[in-house]
């Protein structure tokens, strides 16, 4: 199953955000809660934690882009559950 991450919107008023660095690059595994970027607003620099458990699928944006929150900014793939 695909996840798309979005660009978090971390304050009132904060309307975008740049990713500054990608923690993780496709292919890699990642746990959620992992950090997997570093966000900077106009106020602080961020790390935004994965949702799930899984691979990064994709990178959709390129560090040092600024983007609209709750724009899609990456994708993962969860891994299976086991019973």
């Amino acid at each position: 199953m695909s996840t798309t991450i979005r660009m978090p919107q971390w304050g009132m008023g904060i309307t975008e955000a740049a990713v500054l660095r990608w923690l993780k690059r496709p292919g890699e595994p990642v746990a959620e809660g992992e950090a997997i970027a570093e966000i900077e607003t106009a106020k602080a620099v961020e790390e935004l934690e994965s949702p799930v458990d899984g691979t990064v699928r994709e990178l959709l944006v390129p560090e040092g882009t600024t983007v609209p929150v709750r724009e899609p900014i990456a994708t993962s793939a969860s891994a299976p559950r086991t019973s």
